[in-house]
């Protein structure tokens, strides 16, 4: 149902006021007249009903953008927000920004997904530029009964791309560097290869999330820089909860860890990486590890490769999927096997040994 809005005029009748949607740019209504609030009030509903089952909005997709962009804010994490956000600002509203939301056409659509691949976005990224399009059609559908012109749309397939790992050499040369050249800001790359931390843990951790008794690290927080958007873009260092529900988990800390751990241990309230009451950010790491892998002569691989090398030495060593799963944070265990779980080719020759 459209707003309506009802007030009495100064010459003595009441005015009922109807939003017609936005037409050239501005907000629209038409009033209805009445010698009573009632009378008024009546006609407006009797045409707002009519408007509703013949007229389609005036609202453009980038009026339909902010809209939905507004709502967001009260049901998904800020982190999230900033990543709509951004998405939306950067290929959405410059491709379909101007259009009415009920003249965009599937085969506008479709040409945007194959201009979007031709461009040299990969696939899982454009699929989800695609899967946000049809949340804010979705919501254009039950707000003003739009219809979606991407429900035939069919989202590219991903292609699943290989995570540059180390070698068990490698990792054995970057184990020996760290070794030799200790620091607490080392801990990170200690965590996330030894225990399979996200950066974001890693760079939230306080040593009070580290029992020593029963040598037992919790996970509760994690830290990002994310994009705010409060009438000038920037970004901001925050601290927040961790991914979901499951990242939430406590993991036996292994025996190598724990004796770096006791190594530079400091107050409960302290962050372990800082060694202060503040953390130190994702980027921070990363040049941090950057370095390292510099120094040590070794390939340069993302810091989430880690990640990736611990759950795939740990399927090696005999870990059963669900305990890995939990001890990563995962919701599905589904998402354990399709995404971290590598096999490298020693292990393959060994399997294959077994054949015989």
């Amino acid at each position: 149902m459209r707003k309506i809005s009802v007030y009495l005029r100064k010459d003595g009748r009441w005015e009922s006021r109807v939003a017609m949607g936005v037409i050239d740019g501005k907000r629209q209504y038409k009033s209805f007249y009445g010698r009573t609030r009632q009378e008024a009030e009546s006609k407006a509903l009797t045409a707002s009903c009519c408007i509703e089952a013949q007229v389609l909005t005036e609202m453009t997709v980038s009026e339909l953008c902010a809209e939905w962009l507004q709502i967001s804010r009260t049901r998904v994490k800020l982190s999230t927000l900033a990543n709509y956000r951004m998405k939306v600002e950067k290929h959405i509203i410059p491709s379909f920004g101007g259009i009415l939301c009920h003249e965009l056409t599937s085969r506008s659509a479709n040409i945007f997904v194959q201009n979007k691949l031709k461009s040299g976005l990969s696939p899982r990224y454009v699929s989800d530029i695609v899967v946000l399009l049809k949340s804010l059609f979705k919501y254009a559908k039950r707000t003003y009964r739009i219809q979606s012109p991407l429900e035939g749309i069919v989202l590219p397939k991903p292609a699943r791309s290989g995570v540059r790992l180390l070698t068990a050499q490698e990792q054995e040369r970057l184990k020996l560097y760290i070794g030799m050249n200790s620091s607490i800001i080392s801990l990170g790359v200690v965590l996330a290869n030894g225990m399979g931390l996200r950066i974001g843990e890693v760079c939230g951790l306080k040593w009070s999330d580290i029992d020593f008794e029963k040598r037992i690290l919790t996970v509760r927080r994690t830290v990002q820089r994310v994009a705010v958007h409060d009438g000038i873009n920037k970004t901001v260092v925050m601290i927040m909860p961790p991914k979901s529900e499951t990242s939430v988990r406590d993991i036996p800390i292994p025996e190598g860890v724990f004796a770096m751990l006791s190594k530079y241990e400091t107050s409960a309230d302290n962050y372990v990486l800082s060694g202060c009451d503040s953390p130190i950010e994702p980027r921070k790491m990363q040049y941090h590890f950057a370095k390292i892998l510099k120094n040590a002569n070794l390939p340069s691989v993302r810091f989430h490769s880690l990640r990736h090398a611990f759950a795939s030495k740990a399927v090696e060593v005999g870990f059963d999927i669900k305990t890995l799963s939990e001890i990563l944070g995962h919701s599905k265990v589904e998402l354990t096997m399709n995404l971290y779980v590598h096999s490298s080719m020693d292990r393959k020759r060994s399997c294959m040994e077994l054949m015989k």
